[in-house]
């Protein structure tokens, strides 16, 4: 299906201009995508095709007219039988950038709007234009050179117009990488020389070559790209320089559950998806306020990893309540034994009908739909003697493992500690690395986790809300 473009213009002769050359030119005439004018004067009112007037309440210059515009988008709408997507040409617009350009290639049918004069009386906008977009922060005469701009862009992600098809996917801006340096005969120019790798003939190694060049010419010409270039990767780097008291942010991110807000060279930043707290670390207090900037405080709840960020949050949102929690961490990959306790314990998955049960009986905090989903989720185990429950465990939905509880009348039998060394399998079963919140106050559990061979990172993570 080629793509097909339309240009609405009070100067038809402009194009195609330059798309009329090299690759964008070969494919018009080849016919894998296709380009056509429309002179909004041949829909205008009057004989002379007039298509602007004075602006209504004052001012200088002159506005475009809505009737012609829109007697020629109706035009179109009555040939192809469906409302294309308009693109209106205005500075007022998003910034074009490659990301767009992609997914407008995607489109069957594309309308340009080129306005003229002081622009287009905005009730035709309002009825026809679905994206209004600025090749930059400045004002030209019209819209037709933005629109070739963009037509150029657009057109090269049609499949068949670049002959090489890597050569789409390696181009500047692609995942936020700048181009790396270009070379080509001969070997040894004015007393340069084509660096020796490119003529290795070992691809493998010129592809590392070339990432490396692109992530260095990135950071120095368009540090603004490389803020979100490769954030999952960047933000591991940094985590992983002290994994145990960063592996709830680790485990977010691996797992999929994070959206990564900042990545800088002193902080990660970071949102789950699931429960949607923010996950901060930082090495210095300005860095951690830094970030925080970043953030809506509005009903927020934040995971931080420094005491002197904990400080910052209370100054700056007016929060009071924390808590202040070890993070443990089962550093192996072998799983442990299971304990036999003395009596006949079942593990099995917990049903939908033991939520209200289990809700009762948790002691953090009551929350019936909580624990319904994680039920549902397939992530809460019970622990039964004799048929009847006597503790459950389970993945909270940021991946961190706990709601364990035993019941009265079945503790101190080892059913707590079967519990956790199963939740612990489990989570290593599933590939994940097992890591649990412990309240600091809460001697009991912190005693559980060094029995089953938890690890304690080094300092404190604190729950803000």
């Amino acid at each position: 299906m080629a793509l097909k473009l339309k240009v609405y213009t009070i100067f038809p002769e402009i194009f195609p201009g330059f798309l009329g050359f090299s690759l964008t030119g070969r494919a018009l005439e080849e016919g894998i995508w296709s380009l056509e004018t429309v002179n909004i004067r041949d829909y205008a009112l009057d004989k002379h095709g007039s298509v602007d007037d004075t602006p209504c309440g004052g001012g200088a210059g002159m506005v475009m007219q809505a009737e012609p515009i829109y007697r020629a988008y109706e035009a179109l709408v009555e040939k192809i039988g469906k409302k294309p997507r308009v693109i209106y040409m205005t500075p007022q617009g998003k910034t074009f950038n490659q990301n767009i350009a992609e997914d407008l290639a995607k489109e069957e049918d594309l309308v340009f709007l080129c306005g003229h004069y002081e622009g287009v009386d905005e009730r035709v906008l309002e009825m026809i234009a679905t994206d209004y977009l600025s090749a930059g922060d400045y004002v030209l005469t019209g819209g037709e050179l933005p629109a070739m701009v963009m037509i150029d862009a657009i057109s090269r992600m049609v499949p068949g117009v670049l002959k090489n098809e890597d050569s789409g996917v390696t181009e500047s801006f692609q995942e936020n990488l700048l181009e790396y340096p270009q070379y080509t005969r001969p070997e040894v120019w004015e007393g340069k020389k084509v660096p020796d790798i490119l003529l290795s003939g070992d691809h493998a190694r010129i592809d590392k070559w070339r990432l490396e060049k692109s992530e260095e010419r990135t950071k120095a010409r368009r540090p603004d790209l490389y803020e979100k270039y490769d954030l999952p990767g960047r933000a591991l780097e940094y985590l992983l320089k002290d994994k145990m008291l960063h592996m709830d942010m680790i485990e977010d991110i691996r797992r999929g559950k994070a959206d990564i807000l900042a990545v800088r060279e002193d902080g990660v930043l970071t949102k789950d998806r699931s429960g949607g707290a923010y996950r901060i670390t930082a090495k210095t207090k300005d860095a951690g306020e830094r970030l925080l900037s970043l953030t809506d405080p509005t009903g927020a709840v934040y995971v931080c990893h420094q005491k002197f960020v904990l400080t910052s949050i209370l100054e700056r949102f007016g929060l009071k309540n924390f808590n202040e929690c070890y993070q443990v961490i089962y550093p192996k990959k072998k799983a442990p034994d299971l304990p036999e306790p003395d009596e006949a314990v079942e593990i099995r998955e917990l049903g939908e009908t033991y939520a209200a049960n289990v809700e009762a009986h948790y002691h953090l905090y009551h929350d019936e739909a909580y624990i319904r989903e994680r039920i549902a989720s397939r992530q809460m185990i019970g622990a039964f003697l004799d048929g009847e429950l006597a503790g459950f465990a389970g993945v909270h939905n940021d991946g961190g493992m706990g709601m364990l509880e035993v019941l009265e009348p079945f503790r101190k039998r080892g059913i707590g500690s079967l519990l956790e060394v199963e939740m612990i399998r489990r989570e290593l079963a599933a590939g994940h690395v097992p890591y649990a919140h412990v309240f600091v106050e809460n001697e009991i559990s912190a005693a559980l986790q060094k029995k089953s061979g938890m690890r304690f990172a080094s300092g404190s993570v604190f729950w803000v809300s």
